[in-house]
């Protein structure tokens, strides 16, 4: 627990800013390939996620270039079932990039901790990414790393963190670095890992695995190690045993091998809230009405925020937010 007494930070180190901007640095919320995310408060005294980018990249002028541009069409999302981005700083030291803050664990954390969901909060967590996903695509923004760490559970359902902003680490050249793998292995589409197009599709797949860990507590790929992981996304069947039975057609569909055979975000939503284009308010009382919020009183575990990234990823892609 931090000074201030908000049980999800922990205490800043040797090091750590005590400000940014005009944004007053609270505690630490996590750390990722991209930086490290800081509890804040802005001018008004509201609580915002702060993710400050390591030097190593910052210092890279392409890479600078492809963060700004990035930040900008994630800023155009609009804020149906995600953490809004609210403010980055482009020019000088350091960079960083402000998100809404949401308390609360992320998915990997609350199934790690009370087991796979399923009933009316399983739904409600398909329909509510299904959501996000939607607004994603709808302002031109692919998510590019849809999973469990970066879906966050907040008290009135789920919302998505860190969408597009993985592009901004990729290299010109489409070379992936040597030092990571961009996107979690176990949520990976099989077009990517042979070097095909990122498409919305893309995110389709990763939302069908995502679904499936949430419901069964299995990414549905799994394999002990990542290449074993890759071979089976490439060639392989899901494996859904477990999965709620109302939503394991449209997994199976979302994890169609080829990605036109796969439905759209809009399509996801349609079929989930049983409407066609629902309103934001239709969907938002869908989620909240069957939403049964998980325990955010995760003893020895920071809760996911937003802009956090996973600090590393086992075989089956399970997130490691753990300092």
């Amino acid at each position: 627990m931090t000074s201030n007494g908000h049980e999800r930070a922990k205490s800043l180190r040797t090091g750590d800013p005590h400000e940014l901007g005009e944004y007053r640095i609270q505690g630490r919320l996590g750390r990722g390939g991209m930086g490290t995310v800081y509890l804040a408060k802005d001018a008004s005294d509201r609580l915002v996620a702060v993710k400050l980018i390591h030097p190593d990249l910052s210092d890279d002028e392409n890479f600078r270039r492809r963060f700004a541009r990035e930040v900008e069409s994630a800023r155009r999302v609009a804020r149906f079932s995600t953490a809004g981005v609210l403010d980055a700083r482009f020019d000088g030291d350091p960079l960083f990039i402000v998100s809404e803050y949401v308390s609360g664990p992320n998915l990997s954390q609350a199934i790690e901790t009370n087991g796979p969901m399923d009933g009316g909060t399983l739904e409600s967590l398909s329909m509510g990414v299904a959501a996000a996903l939607t607004a994603i695509h709808g302002a031109g923004v692919i998510h590019r790393d849809l999973k469990p760490a970066n879906v966050l559970l907040s008290s009135v359902g789920p919302k998505v963190i860190d969408f597009g902003i993985a592009r901004a680490m990729d290299d010109d050249s489409a070379v992936t670095r040597s030092s990571q793998l961009m996107g979690t292995p176990a949520y990976l589409a099989p077009e990517l890992i042979t070097g095909g197009d990122v498409t919305p599709a893309s995110d389709i797949f990763s939302w069908g695995c995502l679904v499936a860990y949430a419901g069964t507590g299995k990414a549905p790929f799994d394999a002990p190690t990542v290449p074993a992981v890759l071979h089976r996304i490439s060639s392989g069947a899901p494996n859904l045993e477990g999965l709620d039975p109302g939503l394991r057609e449209l997994v199976q569909r979302a994890l169609d091998k080829e990605p036109g055979n796969r439905p759209t975000a809009q399509q996801l939503l349609n079929r989930l809230v049983g409407q066609e284009d629902p309103a934001e308010s239709t969907v938002d009382q869908t989620v909240s009405r069957s939403w049964t919020p998980p325990s955010t009183a995760l003893p020895g575990v920071a809760a996911g925020v937003a802009g956090a990234a996973a600090a590393g990823n086992g075989p089956s892609g399970a997130a490691d937010t753990a300092e």
